[in-house]
């Protein structure tokens, strides 16, 4: 799996979904989320935090996220 980018409608929230690969763990696979704003005077994601999930947990909130109107992106992958 690569990353992946979500971001709202309102376009001032951002989520970043990618591999954790992880040495005490090498059995399951886990997804690292990352949380950013955007301000309207930058447009320059802000990481305000992360969490670090199981896949099939990650994939219900990417799921989640797409019915409640994210849309994919790919422009602010370059400052993560």
């Amino acid at each position: 799996m690569d990353e992946f980018c979500l971001i709202n409608k309102h376009a001032n929230r951002l989520k970043r979904f990618k591999t954790f690969d992880s040495i005490f763990h090498q059995t399951m696979e886990f997804i690292e989320i990352e949380y950013a704003c955007l301000y309207q005077k930058s447009n320059i994601p802000v990481v305000v935090g992360s969490r670090i999930e199981t896949i099939e947990a990650a994939r219900e909130e990417y799921k989640q996220l797409l019915e409640e109107g994210w849309k994919k992106t790919s422009i602010f992958r370059s400052y993560f």
